[in-house]
């Protein structure tokens, strides 16, 4: 039986069978595929890539989640004194609104510090709990908000409390953008105190993995003023390099496209409130 899930499937087959150099071997046909199998196929290749580690060599790459926010300008002070990049994945309205003149200052400030600026979506709401039209709406408004700001489009997006499901990666890759997830936590939106989270690095730096990609938090004090710091310290004596999630990936190109910032005006922030 010829189903619409096989169909697409066989489609999208044949595409990316055409792009390929010819060979001996017979092309796939359609009554070679289970329901299930053709179904895996569609959703395989309308999924975004998910990332969950860096794949270049003694290569950290520090990412910070929920801002902007005050501790920002802090952030960026201190990466510098120890010649680090990082990650940002900004929110549009969690903590404190993108759109705030003190936002947009620090927003700027990072990227012109050459820190990578991604995606958290717009209210930091579970992706798994939302149809895919909201979901879009999420990452849009977030999406847009950087366009203005920054001029530039992410192509990367990280999801609210790590958790995502095959439709919301289905939503990411009509958007254009990849999922980048973590492979160690310094607990900070767990509750842990600063010396634990710094424990926590010692333990993982000790451990030496041949690449470290973090999650911290910057809306925590003790984690700008205090673990950032000691981290830093501690695995850069553990001859790591500290890069963007783009750079620790393999150099990928950290946004989708390019253009001039937005003059901010009375309506560069519309139906936002401030």
């Amino acid at each position: 039986m010829f189903t619409t899930s096989r169909i697409l499937a066989f489609s999208l087959l044949a595409t990316l069978a055409s792009a390929l150099p010819a060979t001996n071997k017979r092309a796939p046909k359609l009554h070679d595929y289970t329901e299930h199998e053709a179904i895996a196929l569609v959703r395989q290749a309308t999924a975004a890539t998910v990332y969950t580690a860096c794949s270049v060599p003694n290569a950290v790459a520090i990412t910070f989640d929920d801002g902007p926010y005050t501790w920002t300008t802090e952030i960026v002070n201190t990466l510098a004194q120890y010649s680090a990049k990082a990650t940002f994945f900004v929110n549009g309205n969690n903590y404190e609104c993108i759109y705030s003149p003190e936002n947009e200052q620090r927003i700027k400030t990072a990227a012109a510090a050459g820190h990578q600026i991604a995606s958290h979506t717009w209210g930091h709401l579970d992706w798994t709990t939302l149809s895919k039209e909201k979901l879009l709406s999420e990452m849009t408004l977030t999406d847009t908000a950087i366009v203005k700001l920054l001029g530039v489009k992410p192509a990367f997006v990280r999801p609210p409390f790590g958790k995502y499901n095959a439709a919301s990666q289905e939503v990411a890759a009509a958007n254009g953008q990849s999922i980048v997830i973590w492979d160690f936590d310094s607990g900070d939106s767990m509750g842990e105190s600063a010396t634990k989270s710094e424990a926590d690095y010692q333990t993982v730096a000790n451990q030496h993995p041949t690449s470290i990609l973090t999650l911290n938090h910057e809306t925590y004090a003790g984690t700008a003023h205090t673990v950032l710091p000691f981290a830093l310290q501690v695995l850069q004596a553990k001859g790591y390099s500290f890069v963007t999630v783009a750079e620790c990936l393999g150099g990928l190109n950290p946004y989708l496209s390019a253009t001039t910032p937005a003059v901010r005006d009375v309506g560069y922030h519309s139906g936002f409130g401030i």
